[in-house]
């Protein structure tokens, strides 16, 4: 979950829950562009070496029916959350779509750390639907901010589609939790990643109880450059292929848990690098990590580039972002494209001329497709049988 303490006052976005077109029949969370954000870096690096411990320190980085739910983009490509409703009658809360975690929680009304109060609680008293459980529960991010209480049940209503879940309800947060604009976090992740073992995720409970018309989840959030950032959304139960081109190629899932699997190359400009890894494709990270050797290879290849011991991470020239050429990832045979335009993420400091990357290394064994991935192509996160991630270059 990406929990951003710099993250500045969100320009307030009415949202509503609509019907999508018979097509596809889905629902959606909308992205909203936070103009005053400030990305961190640093932090950014911090918080995946926690999350994802095998992420080095002694690398280059030192640091039945279908619903659309809107999600609200929490600066720019960095962070999205969309509306939920809890219980009966509904408790609405802004809530962190992750597929690289499986836990839905937010805080209990019980709550009186600063982090609580200062967003919406649950009222436990006030649902007809709550149903108590007590298992306990505890989790930590990346920058060692955490929540820990107490499991319940409620019915979750995503975009129309309602099943009772299992949630957990926070009865301590950190500090860290205080000025971010989500209540919480909507895992999407496979149930082996749940805090509690044995707890089934929201999409287990939705395709048992034939909610959702396919077992699926998509993603479609376009980037700034792209098209503003705007529209962006998850759709449950369905596909839209309005948003994609061609036809999507389906990756099998290699292990459950997070969604991984094989990436076969890397490419820059169509030629290949000769590097392969697993992977995982998680909307929960905003950059692309890869190993340090890959990061070098492609780095190579970007005039004006270097690893810099000063910022802590690869930087490339900010006028990056006014040039052609790619960076591709070969799944399945097939490769998709990250354009070098997106590896400009962010000035070093205020006015200069030389960004961090969007790619960095530090992630032997297991590369993170971010953001920087995801709003380049349409990601379908497919919980058939055999699961496995559909992908297609957006429009």
């Amino acid at each position: 979950m990406k929990v951003t303490t710099t993250l500045l006052t969100l320009a307030l976005a009415a949202l509503s829950v609509c019907e999508a077109s018979p097509k596809f029949e889905g629902k959606i969370v909308s992205l909203v562009r936070n103009p005053s954000h400030k990305k961190n870096f640093k932090a950014h690096i911090q918080k995946l070496k926690h999350r994802y411990p095998h992420i080095k320190a002694g690398g280059n980085t030192t640091v039945g029916a279908a619903g659309t739910v809107p999600v609200i983009n929490v600066g720019i490509d960095v962070e999205y959350y969309g509306l939920v409703q809890i219980g009966n009658p509904p408790q609405t809360f802004n809530l962190n779509f992750d597929t690289g975690s499986a836990d839905i929680w937010f805080p209990a009304m019980s709550c009186k750390a600063k982090a609580c109060t200062a967003h919406t609680r649950y009222n436990s008293s006030a649902s007809s639907t709550y149903r108590k459980d007590g298992r306990l529960w505890e989790i930590t991010y990346g920058d060692g901010s955490g929540a820990n209480g107490i499991l319940a049940s409620d019915m979750v209503n995503i975009g129309g589609i309602q099943v009772r879940q299992t949630i957990g309800l926070a009865t301590n947060e950190t500090v860290d939790f205080e000025t971010s604009p989500e209540d919480g976090l909507f895992g999407l992740g496979f149930n082996a990643i749940q805090s509690v073992p044995g707890v089934k995720t929201f999409m287990d409970n939705a395709i048992a109880a034939k909610a959702v018309a396919l077992p699926v989840v998509s993603a479609y959030l376009p980037s700034v450059r792209r098209n503003g950032g705007k529209d962006g959304h998850y759709l449950f139960g369905a596909i839209d292929d309005t948003k994609f081109q061609g036809n999507l190629t389906y990756v099998p899932v290699t292990q459950q848990g997070y969604w991984q699997f094989t990436i076969e190359d890397v490419s820059f400009n169509g030629k290949s690098l000769n590097h392969t890894s697993q992977g995982i494709i998680d909307t929960g990270s905003t950059l692309v990590m890869v190993s340090d050797a890959v990061a070098t290879s492609i780095h190579k290849h970007v005039n004006g580039s270097s690893f810099s011991q000063e910022a802590q991470g690869w930087v490339v020239p900010c006028a990056l972002a006014n040039t052609t050429g790619t960076v591709g990832f070969t799944m399945a045979g097939k490769s998709f494209e990250v354009p070098l335009a997106d590896l400009v993420w962010q000035s070093v400091t205020d006015g200069s001329e030389t960004c961090y990357s969007g790619v960095q290394g530090g992630a032997d064994g297991l590369w993170i497709l971010g953001d920087v991935f995801i709003k380049n192509n349409y990601c379908v996160f497919d919980h058939s049988t055999k699961a496995s991630i559909g992908i297609a270059s957006l429009k």
